[in-house]
């Protein structure tokens, strides 16, 4: 008799909750953004604040396992440094060269990119579904990313968004690693810590401009402190969505969990690495702006 194989509803609900999350990093950031602070500040405290949150729960969770950290230094590594910190900061940079848009199509290739690695990697053919999905999602992107209406195509920018789009599809690949044996919860603890680090680097350098200011933030036409904005990015949009995002992946797959997740990440990935007010309001029809 021939196995029947489960539909993974538990990946998928995983998958859905973390693309909700991670959506509603576009309306926090937006917030923070209109009350002053640039991108820059706005991904710096997301990523660092993140990590905090997960420090004493990683820490505890890898007692007695820290053999296993070490086992994991390449896929953390890729997490940490390619799909944290060399994402945000690419898209950041490409939207200064192309419209935010055109960044956000090459961006979220990332899925597509990831197939394509595989088929390279293991010399297995992607199944004609795989292939036809991956077509839908180029076709998709394009929809929605208004490129249709035409826009620059500035060298730099395109390199920069094909950057981004490399590290979406590392963190995709990095959360459905399993051989470590590393649970969701530290792994996420650990990556956002090295792309933490990462990001106050960078900053310090210059590289990336930061801005925070004590002004009122406007969430949902109500004022609030930012610190309350600060709080929700980080709490909702950054632990839950990554920790529901690997936990995810590790349940889908690598491919699968990309493709269920893109269309939210990109709604995500919008607000903090927006650059100014024209950026937010191209964005406004995938963003919720305040």
């Amino acid at each position: 008799m021939t196995a029947v194989r489960s539909f993974p509803v538990a990946g998928f609900l995983l998958a859905l909750g973390s693309a909700a999350s991670f959506a509603l990093s576009g309306t926090f950031a937006s917030a923070l953004m209109s009350a002053g602070w640039s991108p820059g500040a706005a991904v710096t405290m997301r990523i660092s604040f993140a990590a905090l949150v997960l420090a004493v729960p990683t820490i505890l969770m890898l007692r007695g396992k820290w053999g296993s950290v070490r086992r994991a230094w390449a896929p953390l590594l890729l997490f940490g440094l390619l799909a944290v910190v060399a994402c945000q900061l690419a898209f950041f940079m490409a939207v200064e060269f192309i419209p935010p848009s055109l960044a956000l199509l090459i961006e979220f290739l990332g899925p597509v990119m990831l197939v394509f690695w595989i088929w390279a990697r293991t010399r297995v053919r992607p199944s004609n579904l795989t292939l036809i999905g991956a077509a839908i999602a180029v076709l998709g992107l394009v929809a929605v990313s208004g490129i249709a209406t035409g826009g620059g195509l500035h060298p730099l920018g395109i390199l920069f968004a094909l950057i981004a789009a490399v590290g979406n599809a590392a963190y995709f690949a990095a959360a459905a690693s399993v051989d470590h044996g590393i649970p969701p919860l530290p792994f996420v603890g650990l990556g956002l810590c090295i792309g933490a680090v990462g990001l106050i680097v960078v900053s310090s350098t210059g590289l990336l401009p930061f801005t925070v200011t004590t002004n009122s933030a406007v969430l949902l036409n109500v004022q609030v402190s930012p610190l309350l904005v600060v709080a929700g990015l980080v709490l909702i949009s950054t632990v839950i969505s990554y920790v529901l995002g690997v936990a995810a992946a590790r349940r889908l797959g690598a491919t699968v969990a990309s493709f269920t997740g893109t269309p939210n990440h990109c709604l995500g990935s919008c607000g903090p690495s927006c650059c100014s007010r024209s950026c937010r309001q191209s964005c406004s029809g995938l963003v919720p702006v305040s």
